[in-house]
């Protein structure tokens, strides 16, 4: 199956630029050597396009906060990245706050937000005739996924020491060899179901929405392009719930973290 065209097959060299590295990535199997035919630049070219916008809404929301005064506390009258990255910004610390506590959510919100970011800004892709959205790819997302199940067990860890391990046996050591084995495959199911989860909704809204921009330009995609941005919240939000989820199940106390929840909510 060829790869779909975008406007990154437009850049000088991309071509060249590609057979040069399937050339460099062949291998060779009982004396023939075989090229990676799936690799493509598109996908690079459109995380470097999503990395640049947010990293250009985080400068310039850093930059009017270090200007003090009014335009750090007032928000400007017209809508702007600043606007944008706030207001998402609050967004998802207002449910982390829900999920894993006023202290926790503080604590991990650099970590989720860049997720956050990433992924939602990569899903709006889809939307745009012409370009590949990163998600839509099993390599990006299980990028994605195994970042969060690697620091869910070092936050896990660094919390708890090697006593974080525990959990696995079960509440009761003669539950031990029934309750392993459910653990180890609940966790390494994780990083599979937020993969294919996000890859299932993303390339099937992509295709639905590409189909239809080819057929009809005009008025037909617009319903198609509103369930897309629902899609694309939606995937996002789930990734970053299940992520949150699991973080603060692996750094809570028990006994503990139930009581610092509700003096949170007391606090508020």
């Amino acid at each position: 199956m060829g790869e779909e065209s975008t406007w990154f097959d437009l850049l000088p060299g991309t071509r060249n630029l590609e057979e040069f590295a399937r050339h460099h990535l062949a291998r060779t199997e009982m004396g023939i050597q075989q090229f990676p035919s799936a690799f493509s630049l598109t996908h690079v070219f459109s995380v470097a396009l999503v990395l640049l916008f947010v990293a250009i809404g985080a400068i310039s929301f850093k930059a009017s906060l270090a200007r003090g005064g009014t335009d750090a506390i007032v928000p400007p009258a017209k809508f702007n990245l600043r606007n944008l990255f706030e207001m998402f910004t609050d967004a998802i610390l207002g449910i982390a706050e829900g999920v894993m506590g006023e202290k926790n959510a503080k604590r991990f919100l650099p970590l989720i937000g860049t997720f956050a970011f990433f992924i939602f800004f990569s899903n709006c892709l889809a939307l745009l005739p012409g370009f590949a959205p990163p998600t839509a790819t099993l390599k990006t997302n299980v990028a994605l996924a195994l970042t969060v199940f690697v620091l869910t067990h070092a936050y896990g860890v660094k919390e708890h020491g090697l006593a974080y391990f525990k959990h696995f046996l079960g509440p009761v050591i003669w539950l031990a060899p029934l309750m392993l084995p459910i653990e180890l495959v609940s966790h390494l199911a994780r990083p599979l179901s937020l993969s294919l989860r996000l890859l299932g909704n993303i390339a099937a809204d992509h295709k639905v929405v590409s189909a239809f921009f080819a057929l009809v330009p005009l008025l037909v995609p617009v319903p198609f392009l509103i369930l897309g941005v629902m899609v694309c919240i939606v995937q996002t939000l789930v990734f970053c719930l299940l992520s949150m989820v699991y973080i603060q199940g692996a750094v809570a106390h028990e006994g503990h973290d139930d009581e610092d929840h509700g003096h949170d909510e007391h606090h508020h």
